[in-house]
């Protein structure tokens, strides 16, 4: 006979108590992602065809004997928060030094591990797995420790990422060559899933114009995007000297280095990805006014294209706002902030623009057209 509490007043603290444990450990559940990263587990489950026992995943992965007993603890955890599933239990006769680590000799069912969609998107070409990696490393993970004691201090104020490492983190990608290579390969990953996904859904912000200029584009994954999907579209990236330096060669898309606080080359459109949620309200006005003055009046098609998150903008469960707020405190960590559509709004008036339109289709973030 199942025994319940009696007291609504106890249920009531035990579900407190509960979701104040689960939050609590929230960060177990990222470090065991950051672990199948590592382990490669997603990569070992893709090769068998999407799903695989333990003993396959092992033989492919870099787990000492000892610890398989714990990473058949590790896959449950993996599998209860959604990165895996179960799909079917497979009979297996385990050796005396196998799995079990030598205490069962008999048979047992196997668990089937499946890759689910969550993991699905850690595999194949257009993988995000460079991003999530970068987002787990220590470099971004650790300054999160330190954010109670950055909000005893008065403004202005390093951001957290220079209080903790002693630099910004734009001076540390410009000598940490590693540290660098990290941010290029995640910007890369992300812009090569969601602009094919901007594309399908909302190409037509990019029909009408000749030219675009893409600034702060990194090595180019979100022109080069474009470029394919709109060969007459003359796609340009503009970003630092030492990221250009680094661009890929023998795509059509052209590179030129430059500073966008200073002056942006002519285009009939000026794209901006995940940039100007980097910078306060005083900065993104001074960008955005050298996108003014670098675009063609609003009849002769001129605008500024903007991938970024508008907070609440987009669907409205509360997965959605949760993820969008814990992006906003999470961007704190160069001085970014993610704004809301008034916020935006102000930016955009300040910098002699006319109106402009969002167009939630891209999942937390969207896109927004500024006409001037």
């Amino acid at each position: 006979m199942a025994l319940t509490v009696k007291s609504t007043c106890d249920q009531a603290l035990l579900e407190a108590e509960h979701e104040l444990w689960r939050t609590t450990f929230s960060y177990i559940k990222s470090m065991a992602l950051k672990s199948a990263l590592d382990l490669r587990l997603a990569d070992a489950i893709h090769h068998h065809g999407g799903a695989a026992t333990l003993p396959q995943i092992v033989a492919r992965a870099t787990v000492h004997p000892s610890k398989i007993p714990c990473l058949r603890r590790l896959m449950r955890t993996l599998t209860v928060s959604g990165v895996f599933s179960v799909v079917q239990q497979q009979d297996v006769v385990y050796p005396a030094t196998s799995l079990n680590n030598g205490t069962c000799n008999g048979g047992g069912a196997e668990p089937l591990y499946a890759l689910t969609p969550v993991s699905r998107l850690l595999v194949g070409s257009r993988n995000l797995a460079s991003i999530i990696t970068m987002l787990l490393s220590p470099n971004f993970v650790t300054p999160f420790l330190g954010i109670g004691a950055w909000f005893e201090h008065s403004l202005p104020d390093p951001c957290i990422f220079t209080q903790t490492h002693g630099e910004a983190l734009w001076k540390m990608a410009d000598h940490d060559a590693t540290f660098d290579a990290l941010i290029n390969d995640a910007m890369v990953s992300d812009s090569c899933f969601i602009m094919d996904i901007a594309i399908r859904e909302c190409g037509e912000v990019f029909q009408g114009i000749s030219s675009l200029m893409d600034v702060g584009g990194g090595l180019g994954a979100a022109a080069q995007a474009i470029s394919k999907a709109f060969p007459r579209l003359e796609c340009t990236v503009m970003d630092l000297g030492h990221v250009v330096a680094k661009a890929p060669a023998g795509t059509d898309v052209k590179y030129v280095a430059g500073d966008m606080f200073e002056s942006i080359p002519p285009a009939d459109a000026v794209f901006l990805k995940w940039v100007l949620h980097d910078w306060g309200h005083e900065d993104c006005v001074k960008i955005l006014k050298n996108c003014k003055k670098s675009i063609p009046p609003r009849e002769k098609g001129g605008k500024v294209i903007i991938i970024d998150i508008v907070i609440g903008a987009g669907p409205s469960h509360v997965n959605h706002q949760e993820l969008q707020s814990m992006f906003d405190l999470y961007i704190m960590i160069v001085d970014g902030i993610e704004r809301d559509e008034q916020e935006w709004e102000k930016i955009f008036l300040e910098a002699g623009f006319s109106g402009y339109k969002i167009i939630p289709v891209l999942g937390f973030r969207s896109i927004i057209e500024v006409y001037p």
